[in-house]
């Protein structure tokens, strides 16, 4: 069964430009050989750490967003464990997320609708004829 998932992992400082294009490149040959997408990709640059991570006090961020079943995210995490150039990693399952997001934006979007078209009112209600003719008669 075909999950998304976001992958983030965090690569050593030192690490030059050219050596990242192809640790990424090989991540993502990993998922799409294994029968999986790569939905996006995206480098977040250089950041502080919120602790010391194997002597390193920043690192270069990392952020894959796929399309794949578990065997394969099994295996992309087990290289990501041997890279060692990876400091830390974690994925997340994000399909859940995206369907309750847009169930939340269906449920906005309808009450948009219903506040937005103009209401129909109801005519004032008009005094019956004959109550009318009553009082005049009893007036005079």
């Amino acid at each position: 069964m075909e999950r998304v998932y976001e992958v983030m992992f965090i690569v050593r400082p030192d690490v030059v430009d050219e050596e990242l294009d192809k640790l990424v490149a090989g991540f993502e040959t990993s998922v799409t050989t294994g029968g999986g997408v790569v939905k996006a990709s995206e480098r977040m640059g250089r950041r502080k750490l919120a602790y010391t991570v194997r002597k390193f006090n920043d690192g270069i961020y990392v952020l894959l967003t796929i399309e794949a079943n578990g065997a394969v995210v099994a295996e992309l995490e087990r290289r990501l464990r041997v890279t060692e150039p990876v400091i830390k990693f974690i994925t997340v399952r994000i399909d859940e997320e995206e369907k309750r997001i847009a169930k939340i934006k269906a449920i906005r979007n309808s009450r948009r609708k219903l506040s937005a078209e103009p209401q129909q009112h109801a005519p004032a209600p008009v005094a019956p004829v004959v109550a009318v003719a009553a009082e005049e008669a009893i007036s005079a």
